[in-house]
């Protein structure tokens, strides 16, 4: 990867270097996208298709320790951040323009405890994925 500008933080322009972006590249388990990279246009888009906003990165997040590694390079190189869950935010704060997209929609784990009536839902999941486990035990959540 080549140095990169983005959009900083408190606003403005900000330069990171290839070192930084190859160290963030290797340190998430998930994948690291750039515009042109396949993937990249699928990872911006959100439900509400009126939002069309172009990140400089989106770091596609498998686990937590993804997301720990994509807040602290954000953090270290003063990036202006949004964070993706299901992709249904209709407001479109779920992606920005020129900063860093933390990515969560792979992490959509659903665990149904069915004695206690409870579910424990991953931040990428949405309704599909949560009504899908907790139907198979006939309970249903109110949305």
């Amino acid at each position: 990867m080549n140095a990169m500008s983005f959009t900083a933080l408190e606003g403005g322009k900000t330069t990171v270097d290839a070192a930084a972006l190859e160290t963030l590249s290797t340190q998430i388990r998930g994948t690291v996208l750039r515009e042109g990279d396949a993937g990249y246009d699928g990872a911006r888009s959100i439900w509400n298709d009126m939002i069309d906003r172009r990140p400089g990165l989106i770091a596609c997040c498998v686990g937590a320790s993804d997301v720990v590694a994509a807040v602290n390079f954000a953090r270290e190189n003063g990036l202006l951040v949004s964070v993706r869950g299901g992709g249904h935010n209709i407001a479109g704060s779920a992606i920005c323009e020129g900063g860093l997209v933390i990515d969560l929609s792979m992490m959509k784990s659903v665990r149904v405890d069915v004695a206690a009536r409870r579910a424990w839902v991953g931040p990428g999941a949405t309704l599909v994925d949560v009504d899908r486990e907790t139907q198979a035990f006939g309970l249903a959540l109110p949305a």
